[in-house]
């Protein structure tokens, strides 16, 4: 199965966009002091578009996603930060 990932461009004038695929579930949580990351199908889609967004040669160092519960990741979900640097 091929899978084609379209992106937002950059822009100073719009920034980063967010593009999520319908359905996504994302959990981040630590467990024996390892950070799991788990997610259905349109969750791993979804998290490769967020690095592939900030991977952007256009995107300034220091760009970065805020996830939280009440941004994009399952409830009981720990917050993450991806930052380009």
């Amino acid at each position: 199965m091929d899978v084609i990932i379209n992106l937002p461009s950059y822009t100073i004038a719009s920034g980063l966009a967010s593009v999520w695929e319908p359905g996504f579930e994302i959990k981040v949580k630590v467990t024996h002091g390892e950070v799991v990351i788990s997610a259905n199908k349109q969750g791993l889609i979804s998290f490769a578009k967020q690095l592939l967004t900030l991977a952007q040669d256009e995107v300034p160092i220091g760009s970065h996603f805020h996830l939280d519960e009440t941004n994009a990741l399952s409830p009981e979900s720990i917050s993450l930060i991806l930052e380009k640097r």
